[in-house]
């Protein structure tokens, strides 16, 4: 083939009809009409020569071929993306999109507060933040969909060797009981204690549940001894329970510092235990970084670590930061 078969406008015409499954939602969310997104189906199945779309259902199907093009014509969107986004930087962070992505926990409480900084810095560009599981953050991050990510679970084995991953703060996980708990008056809470509590917690199936499970597990907490009185769908949820005299939690010390200053819970000190994970940033080196991307993880990244010293990336630099003042903080209290 000479001459390129195909426009981007059909490309993104494929994409959403893949994503949306019919060819009417795709037109709203592409704003057009659905004979003109017919029209170019058309048109583009006669310059392929090969149907695109299996016709027999009453949702959109795509044929093998469909499913490659869209394969390809993703790559190609994305590069597109990338391309408009290196000439917006020329305008020297005078606007842009700075897109940053984190699981469920790091994105609800610590990355408001790293977007705060950065928009007081930078209030002419564009910050997106999409929070997401761990796996399909990683996937956001290898494909180039997002420039940055900050994750508590594990990066997905096919992905290791694509993106660099970077230790970058220590989150404990706090043992937390209702103010008038018994266990709320003894200076330390025992292992065995935990096996007496009714915990609140989120599905089994959640990533963050799994995390917490995993890292209680490496402390020599045996998960199935625990009692799961009540699960629900959120932190805030488990939060307020507590708070109700329900029952305890394990929960992020970053995602309950309201709640201590506030003394609405009580964080249990465990006897010879401290129940920690390790947060990650993940980039993609071999994808283009924005000059947003590069004054964020320069200029903001540094403010949140505890770990300055294990940062490989030679933009990371040491400063004094808030996570740990959070930290400490919940301790004093």
């Amino acid at each position: 083939m000479s001459d390129i078969p195909f426009t981007l406008d059909q490309l993104r015409i494929l994409k959403a009809i893949a994503a949306e499954g019919s060819f009417k939602r795709a037109a709203d969310t592409l704003y057009v009409s659905q004979p003109a997104v017919s029209l170019q189906v058309q048109n583009l199945e006669k310059q392929l020569n090969v149907p695109l779309f299996d016709r027999g259902g009453r949702k959109a199907q795509l044929t093998e071929a469909g499913h490659l093009l869209l394969s390809y014509g993703e790559k190609i969107i994305t590069l597109c993306q990338e391309t408009c986004r290196a000439i917006e930087d020329l305008q020297n962070l005078q606007g842009g999109t700075l897109i940053v992505g984190a699981s469920q926990t790091t994105g609800t409480y610590l990355l408001p507060r790293m977007i705060g900084l950065f928009r007081q810095k930078y209030p002419d560009v564009a910050v997106q933040l999409q929070v997401h599981s761990t796996r399909r953050t990683s996937w956001g991050v290898a494909n180039g969909q997002v420039d940055l990510a900050i994750i508590g679970g594990e990066v997905p084995g096919e992905l290791q060797d694509t993106l660099k991953i970077i230790p970058y703060a220590e989150d404990e996980l706090a043992l937390i009981l209702p103010i008038d708990h018994p266990l709320a008056q003894v200076e330390k809470v025992q292992k065995e204690d935990l096996y007496r509590l009714n915990f609140i917690s989120l599905d089994a199936q959640s990533t963050i549940r799994k995390v917490i499970d995993k890292v209680l597990t490496r402390c020599d907490i045996d998960t199935k001894r625990l009692t799961i009185e009540m699960e629900l769908n959120s932190i805030e949820a488990i939060k307020n329970a507590v708070q109700a005299g329900l029952g305890a939690a394990f929960v992020s010390i970053t995602a309950i510092e309201k709640e201590v200053k506030m003394g609405e819970v009580y964080v249990a000190a465990l006897e010879e235990i401290q129940v920690k994970r390790t947060l990650s940033v993940i980039i993609n080196p071999n994808r283009y970084r924005s000059k947003a991307a590069e004054a964020f993880i320069q200029e903001v990244l540094p403010e949140f670590s505890t770990y300055p010293q294990e940062l490989s990336l030679d933009h990371f630099s040491s400063s004094p930061n808030v996570l740990k003042e959070v930290v400490n903080d919940v301790a004093k209290a």
